[in-house]
């Protein structure tokens, strides 16, 4: 690092421009913290926009355990701020943003417009408001003790602010800002490996399986070890990826093998039952498709992974095994497990061995299932965060 350059100071750093680094800032701008954001990419909250463009899940509006039983294990600090930031106020949030929101189906919450870009339109029109400032293209290289030391296009930069907040990601998704890099300017002993989490699995499929590539697989239920989903997926050129198969990545990622229920609303003896019907000169692939009524890309499942077909094929159509099932590439994965360890942080966040300093996000070192509570734990922590550097500052100038 080049010494003797002139630091900047301010009242409060934030370090990283995503969600969670965004409510951070929030929470300091309303506080009247002179903020400043500063991001590595050119334009803040790539990942959150990229999110939103097949449908901004904000939130999962369920029992408040139910809700926390997803993210396991969940640490005092994140229970504590997904207790003062669940769903009801996540949903809050946005409608305060102007950004009217509905409950599907399924309780997953999405603002009507569908898309994230107007939420953050609004969202960075409340900083701006409160006179948080933005700089983008500066990316981190290390603290000097207490200083931020940042690389920008004009060269390098130093930052001392009396609060800093960290929101720099987890490890998935590099070119949307997102690389883990940042953990090799930490303690080791605070830092958790980073994994995959909610991975879309890879198969080298045989021939056959080309032309059911792109085909949503329904009506389906998935168990891999002691996880278990109810959701669909789909079959890709590259292997089995969606909802569905996000539930139970943890499980192949664990060692567990991967079963899905063909047919979840049929007992196996019924199954058994219907099965033994065929008559000798019918082939399986038509009778499972007329009596069993399992669609084309089912049935392609079954003779992909039970070949040759045994004769009892009702515990194949009840647990059919996915074989030789492999996470894809960690940067390919929609979040990651690991990053720093809740055992260095206080209960507001606070690092440890870096006093001022608190961390929020996918930084952390927690795990949840897609469906809307990623996002609501990083905004949860970001306004943790936030709270905490605000009454840091507070607390040096005398208040």
């Amino acid at each position: 690092m080049t010494q003797n350059l002139p630091i900047e100071t301010v009242e409060a750093l934030v370090i990283g421009a995503g969600p969670a680094g965004l409510m951070a800032a929030e929470e300091l701008g309303r506080a009247g913290v002179q903020v400043i954001i500063v991001d590595a990419m050119p334009s803040p909250a790539r990942k959150f926009l990229m999110a939103g463009k097949s449908g901004l899940n904000l939130t999962k509006s369920e029992d408040m355990g139910v809700f926390l039983s997803q993210f396991s294990p969940c640490p005092p600090a994140l229970k504590m701020a997904l207790d003062a930031f669940g769903p009801t106020e996540v949903s809050a949030w946005a409608e305060s943003l102007g950004q009217s929101v509905f409950i599907g189906s399924t309780g997953r919450v999405f603002p009507k417009t569908m898309k994230a870009s107007p939420l953050l339109r609004a969202w960075l029109a409340r900083l701006d408001g409160y006179g948080v400032g933005l700089r983008r293209q500066w990316r981190l290289i290390g603290f000097d003790q207490k200083t931020a030391v940042f690389e920008t296009p004009d060269g390098e930069r130093r930052i001392q602010a009396k609060a800093t907040v960290l929101a720099m990601g987890g490890a998935s998704w590099a070119r949307l800002g997102s690389n883990g890099a940042w953990a090799e300017s930490m303690l080791p002993a605070q830092i958790a490996p980073f994994k995959p989490a909610n991975s879309a699995l890879s198969f080298s499929w045989s021939p056959h399986m080309a032309r059911h590539f792109g085909r949503a697989v329904k009506g389906v239920s998935l168990c891999c070890g002691p996880y278990r989903s109810r959701g669909e997926f789909v079959i890709s050129k590259r292997g089995l990826e969606g909802g569905g198969i996000y539930s139970v990545s943890r499980g192949v990622r664990d060692g567990h093998k991967l079963y899905i229920d063909l047919l979840p609303d049929m007992p196996l003896d019924i199954v058994t039952s219907t099965l033994n019907r065929r008559k000798s000169k019918e082939t399986v692939a038509n009778f499972l498709r007329k009596s069993l009524r399992l669609t084309p890309e089912k049935i392609a499942l079954v003779m992909e992974f039970s070949r040759p077909l045994p004769s009892d094929l009702a515990p194949v159509l009840k647990g059919l095994k996915i074989a030789a099932a492999t996470l894809r590439p960690m940067d390919e994965a929609i979040s990651t497990a690991g990053g720093l360890r809740f055992d260095g942080l206080s209960e507001t966040l606070e690092l440890a061995y870096m006093q001022g300093v608190f961390a929020c996000g996918e930084m952390l070192d927690w795990e949840a299932p897609t469906g809307g509570y990623l996002l609501t734990a990083c905004l949860a922590t970001g306004k943790l965060a936030g709270q905490a550097a605000s009454d840091v500052v507070r607390a040096s100038q005398g208040e």
